[in-house]
């Protein structure tokens, strides 16, 4: 690991995006809430926000840190065939929560795969990507052409 002991404290923040390319149908099904499995995107963000809060035992020599905020959220988008994923995490500490915000976006990806495969084993998982971070000594990032 890194060491990070003599970094001073700072609250951080990270954003991630990607998303799942499904068929329209699919994302009716997801919407009516009429798969098996049940609810897939209230099964998907709780799965995101867990393996948030457990990246330092899935990714070796990642920090443990204390999140203080996780969030997953989607958009469905029936025209273009595809779910957005979008994580937002925070913490205050001596590393970034970047790692966090990019496993939150791919196990809810994940989840929405195995929720759906029964229904659609042609899904693609694509584009999942950092978007923004804050805080810390390297300071603020925006990828380019993202808001």
């Amino acid at each position: 690991m890194v060491d990070v002991t003599a970094k001073p404290e700072t609250a951080r923040e990270a954003v991630a995006r990607g998303h799942v390319a499904c068929q329209k149908q699919t994302i009716r099904l997801i919407l009516d809430e009429a798969l098996p499995k049940g609810d897939v995107l209230a099964a998907a963000r709780v799965a995101g926000i867990l393996a948030a809060k457990r990246v330092d035992q899935l990714i070796p020599l990642c920090h443990p840190l204390l999140i203080t905020s996780a969030e997953v959220t989607f958009a469905p988008r029936e025209d273009a065939a595809r779910i957005e994923i979008e994580s937002r995490v925070k913490t205050t500490g001596q590393t970034g929560a970047e790692m966090e915000a990019l496993t939150a976006v791919s196990v809810a990806a994940l989840t929405i795969y195995d929720m759906c495969k029964a229904v659609d084993k042609g899904m693609v998982i694509g584009d999942v990507r950092l978007v923004a971070k804050r805080g810390g000594k390297s300071g603020e990032y925006l990828r380019p052409g993202e808001e």
